[in-house]
């Protein structure tokens, strides 16, 4: 079912719009969930792509799939196939990458042994099944209908719990993060926040995944944050844009697909790759400023 199937047309009345929206209690449950997401996708996704490591996040969100094929089969709850399979796969990946830059050959060699072996397992899964997953387009491209507010509570303590660590490691793990060899001969523990850093990142996609899919994950774990670091170099604001972006383009999705039958993993990935072009446009254009020798408004950007 489509969220815009419960919905009257849009009105263009938007407080009328709004009190019909948030009479749903599956909408609430969809914004509050949504932001939850948004926030944990768009912080530890920037740490992924400063690190290169968007392969490794490719990775750890497609193995959410075999992750809810096996609760699926056994019978156990699909958040927990999600967080089980992605945690034990960065943990695999940690375990089997050679040392390295993040994200170098090494580690994408791991990385796609581990993505090869689960979707294998996955297929297996499915097989032993032997009958049709239920709602399988869920599984792939996501949901928020499905979401209650039990799955909130979950998504929230561990959301607490992966924002929680990220603060705790987020300057030495920044620093690594830009230039891992001098950081190990300042007597940072560069593997251990490797390691730790890939564990979070399963946790934030498997929180993703439930949302976006299993195949859809990267909307909002790589385009806010690819976003932001077009715009900033300075990690502060560059952070906080892409919360801003990963924020604004799932409750712009959420209200798009309330009054519209089209998916609501179009309309998130459609706005935040709209946001990625417009980023990309404006420091095109500030290229164009500086070369021509007028003030330029943004300072350098990754």
């Amino acid at each position: 079912m489509l969220l815009a199937d419960a919905a009257t047309p849009f009105s263009w009345n938007l407080l009328t719009d709004f009190q019909q929206m948030w009479s749903y209690p599956f909408m609430v449950n969809a914004f509050r969930a949504g932001a939850i997401v948004a926030v944990v996708a768009a912080v530890a996704g920037w740490f992924m792509v400063l690190r290169r490591q968007t392969f490794a996040g490719h990775s750890l969100s497609v193995v959410a799939f075999p992750g809810a094929a096996f609760a699926t089969l056994v019978g156990i709850s699909l958040s927990l196939g999600y967080f089980g399979f992605c945690v034990a796969a960065a943990l695999a990946i940690a375990a089997l990458r050679r040392e390295g830059q993040p994200g170098g050959a090494g580690e994408s060699a791991a990385t796609g042994v581990v993505q090869a072996f689960l979707l294998a397992c996955g297929y297996l899964f499915m097989a032993l099944y032997k009958g049709l997953l239920e709602s399988p387009q869920a599984l792939l491209f996501g949901s928020f209908l499905g979401i209650t507010t039990g799955q909130v509570l979950t998504l929230g303590i561990v959301a607490v719990a992966v924002l929680a660590v990220l603060a705790v490691i987020g300057r030495p793990l920044l620093f690594a993060s830009v230039d891992p060899q001098v950081a190990a001969g300042r007597g940072v523990r560069v593997r251990l926040l490797s390691t730790l850093f890939l564990v979070l990142l399963g946790a934030a996609t498997a929180e993703a995944a439930q949302i976006t899919g299993a195949l859809l994950v990267f909307a909002l774990m790589v385009l806010p944050a690819a976003t932001a670091q077009q715009l900033t170099a300075r990690p502060g604001p560059s952070l906080l844009l892409s919360v801003v972006i990963g924020l604004a383009v799932t409750w712009l999705g959420l209200l798009a697909a309330f009054y519209w039958p089209y998916p609501l993993g179009f309309f998130v990935s459609t706005f935040a790759f709209a946001a990625f072009l417009a980023a990309h446009a404006v420091r095109a254009l500030a290229g164009v400023r500086a070369r021509s020798g007028r003030p330029v408004l943004l300072g350098g950007a990754v």
